[in-house]
């Protein structure tokens, strides 16, 4: 299951992290992102252990989003070593996504 990923945890959950990190950046509001959702649960699970996924509400955690310039949702970063490496905006397929985190293993 995905993280929930908020303004106080980011540190640790995200730039702390030993492993790339895919961020959701979503709102419960957003048709589009509730259609990404899914698709961030099953990398989640098919990637655990490898990478960390988590969502982050930008409603409920407008601090991280604000620091990310996060204009538009949903976004997905990709992160390692605490830095951003990956950015896609908008809804895309299952294997779009899971090769931007491939891109980035080990």
């Amino acid at each position: 299951m995905a993280l929930e990923i908020t303004d106080s945890n980011f540190q640790e959950t995200v730039l702390n992290s030993t492993q790339p990190v895919l961020v959701d950046f979503w709102a419960e509001w957003c048709g589009p992102c509730r259609m990404v959702g899914p698709v961030v649960e099953e990398i989640a699970r098919d990637m655990e252990g490898k990478a960390v996924v988590g969502k982050l509400d930008v409603d409920s955690n407008p601090n991280i989003a604000t620091r990310y310039g996060i204009r538009s949702i949903p976004t997905l970063l990709v992160f390692k070593n605490g830095e951003v490496v990956e950015k896609q905006v908008g809804v895309v397929p299952k294997q779009n996504l899971v090769a931007l985190l491939n891109a980035h293993m080990g």
